[in-house]
């Protein structure tokens, strides 16, 4: 283990580089999560331009991944997009 020597460091001055030190790693460590977007089952049938049932089916066939908050479904709008296939390869 390395030990550290301060000369001529007050306690006041110590206090405050550490302190910036945090608060540098957080607010770096806040800026790289973003918010994940959540949409209502009638804002996933509105952006897929397709109908609840549809919506519904494919919820049920695992086609899409459905989170619960109390009774109400969402959909991540980051996995609707990547769930989209080119058709002709």
């Amino acid at each position: 283990m390395t030990a550290i020597q301060f000369i001529q460091v007050t306690p006041e001055e110590l206090e405050k580089k550490i302190l910036d030190g945090v608060q540098k790693i957080f607010s770096s460590a806040n800026k790289q999560v973003e918010p994940e977007e959540l949409l209502t089952v009638d804002e996933t049938a509105t952006f897929c331009k397709a109908t609840r049932q549809s919506i519904h089916n494919w919820t049920k066939n695992k086609k899409l991944k459905a989170y619960g908050i109390g009774n109400r479904v969402y959909y991540k709008k980051s996995e609707l997009l990547q769930g989209l296939q080119p058709l002709n390869d």
